[in-house]
C-alpha cells in the first residue's frame, strides 16, 4: 500500500508526508523459495496423490492420524469446550454475516427481457456445485474466517462445501475454529493445513471430486498455492496482508485513530497502516498516540515493526487532495472519522470495504459484527477489484432464445459480419437459417 510516484506529482505541494515508511521494499513481495516449494509440493501431490498429502502433513504439522475428516456429530460438539460467552459472540457474528448475504442474494435476480421481436434474452444465477474453505488456525485463529468463506457460500445456495483447518501442537484442531465452521454450515470438516490442503480439496483426494473454487486467507505458502491453482480451480482473489488506512480531521479523537491503525498492524509485522489527515495537529497526535499504545499493546511485537516499517501519515491540504491520495492507495480497509463522512463516501471510489464515522471500526468486520465481508483485495487491488461476496459464488449465466420472425435481421447481419471476417463456416450458420425462413415463406 504504497503512493504512486506519478500521482504524487500531480499533487505536488497539495500534500506532505509526516511519517514515511522504513522499509525500503515491496510489500507481500513474492519470495522465490516460497516458489518453488509450493510448485513441487503440488506437483508431488498431483503425481502421488493421498498418500504425499499424508507425507506432509506428517512432516509439516505432526499429524500422525490417517483420517483427516470429523464427523457431524464431533463438529456440532466442539462448541461444548467453549464459554458461553464465546459462544454467543460466535453466534452472532455467523448469523449476521449470513444475514448481509441473504440480503446480497436478494438483489441479485433473474431477469429476461425482449430485445426485439422473437429475439428473447435472459440471465439466471446458478450457484457453483463445491467449494474448499481454508480456515488458519495460527497465532491467531481468525475465528470469522468461516463465517466469511463457508457461511456465504451455503446462502448462495452452493451444494457442498468442504472446509479444511490446520492441526494444533497436539493434533486436534481449535474447537472454536470448529465451532465456528459448524455454524457457517459446512459439510464436511478436515482438521489438514497448508498447502497439501489446497491440493487436495483442488485434486478431488477428500471427497471424491474436485472442488471449484477455493477461498480462504492464509500465509504465504497458501496464498501462492492458491495462486498456482489457479486455473485448475476459481479462487477467491490474492491477498497479501492485511491493510487500513483512515481518513481524518480536526474533528477525530486521536487515541481511537491510532487503536484503528494498530489493529490492523498487528495482523502481522508487514501489514501497513496509512492516516491520511487534513490536521497536522492530528497528524502529530495520532503519531504520538500509536507510540504511547504500543508500549502496553501485548501484541507489540508484530503491530510495532508492522507501524515502523510499513506505517505512514500523510497531511493534505483540503478535502479533495486526502480523497485523490486515498483513491492512489486504494486500500483493504478504509475507515473515515471527519465532520463530513457523507462527502468522503460520496466521492473515494477505491477500497475494499469503507467505515463510516468514530463509531465504526474494522475490527466489527473481522469478527462477523457488521455482517460484510472481511476477505478483501489488497495491494492496491481494490483499485480494481471488490471482495468476497455472495455473488462470487453464483454464476450469471445468459440465454438466448431466437423466434422465426427475429431471423431475417439476425442473419442477414451475421452474414455481412462473417463475410468481412472470412469465417465461412459462422456465415453458413446464419445462411442455413434464412433459407429456411424463405423456403416457409414461399
Amino acid at each position: 500500500m504504497k503512493f504512486t510516484p506519478t500521482r504524487l506529482d500531480a499533487l505536488d505541494g497539495k500534500f506532505r508526508l509526516i511519517k514515511t515508511p522504513d522499509a525500503d521494499r515491496p510489500e507481500a513481495q513474492r519470495d522465490p523459495k516460497v516458489v518453488e516449494t509450493v510448485s513441487e509440493m503440488l506437483s508431488t501431490i498431483e503425481r502421488r496423490g493421498i498418500d504425499a498429502v499424508k507425507e506432509y502433513a506428517q512432516q509439516l504439522d505432526g499429524y500422525e492420524s490417517e483420517a483427516f475428516g470429523l464427523g457431524a456429530a464431533e463438529l456440532a460438539a466442539s462448541g461444548d469446550v467453549l464459554s458461553s460467552e464465546l459462544r454467543a459472540a460466535l453466534e452472532l457474528g455467523s448469523e449476521r454475516t449470513k444475514a448481509f448475504a441473504r440480503e446480497t442474494r436478494s438483489h441479485l435476480v433473474d431477469f429476461e427481457i425482449e430485445l426485439a421481436p422473437g429475439l428473447v434474452t435472459g440471465q439466471r444465477y446458478v450457484p457453483l456445485d463445491r467449494v474448499g474453505a481454508y480456515v488458519p488456525a495460527g497465532r491467531f485463529p481468525l475465528l470469522a474466517g468461516a463465517f466469511m468463506t463457508a457461511g456465504v457460500a451455503k446462502v448462495a445456495g452452493v451444494s457442498r462445501v468442504l472446509a479444511c483447518t490446520p492441526p494444533r501442537r497436539d493434533g486436534t484442531a481449535d474447537p472454536a475454529v470448529l465451532y465456528a465452521a459448524h455454524l457457517a454450515g459446512v459439510d464436511q470438516m478436515y482438521v489438514l493445513g497448508g498447502v497439501q490442503a489446497l491440493a487436495a480439496m483442488a485434486f478431488g483426494l477428500l471427497d471424491d471430486d474436485p472442488v471449484d473454487m477455493i477461498v480462504g486467507a492464509g500465509n504465504a505458502f497458501v496464498a501462492e498455492a492458491k495462486r498456482q491453482l489457479f486455473g485448475k480451480v476459481a479462487i477467491d482473489l490474492l491477498a497479501g496482508p492485511s491493510e487500513v488506512a483512515v481518513i481524518a480531521d480536526h474533528t477525530a479523537d486521536a487515541r481511537v485513530v491510532a487503536a484503528d491503525l494498530l489493529g490492523q498492524a498487528e495482523h502481522g509485522t508487514e501489514s501497513p497502516a496509512a492516516l491520511v489527515t487534513t490536521s497536522e495537529q492530528l497528524a502529530r497526535d495520532v503519531v504520538a498516540a500509536v507510540e504511547d499504545q504500543l508500549g502496553e499493546l501485548k501484541t507489540a511485537d508484530i503491530a510495532g515493526p508492522a507501524w515502523r516499517d510499513y506505517g505512514s501519515v500523510t497531511w493534505a491540504q483540503d478535502q479533495e487532495t486526502a480523497i485523490a491520495l486515498m483513491d492512489d492507495l486504494a486500500p483493504e480497509h478504509l475507515e473515515i472519522q471527519t465532520e463530513d463522512d457523507d462527502f468522503y463516501h460520496r466521492n473515494l471510489r477505491n477500497y475494499g470495504s469503507i467505515f463510516l464515522g468514530p463509531w465504526s471500526t474494522v475490527a466489527y468486520s473481522d469478527k462477523g459484527m457488521a455482517g460484510t465481508n472481511h476477505v478483501l483485495p489488497t495491494a492496491g487491488g481494490a483499485r480494481h477489484s471488490a471482495g468476497l461476496s455472495v455473488s462470487r459464488y453464483l454464476k450469471p449465466l445468459t440465454y438466448q432464445r431466437v423466434s422465426r420472425e427475429a431471423t431475417p435481421a439476425a442473419a442477414g447481419a451475421v452474414e455481412t459480419i462473417s463475410r468481412y471476417e472470412g469465417m465461412a463456416a459462422h456465415e453458413a450458420t446464419a445462411t442455413v437459417r434464412f433459407e429456411a425462413y424463405r423456403r416457409q415463406e414461399a
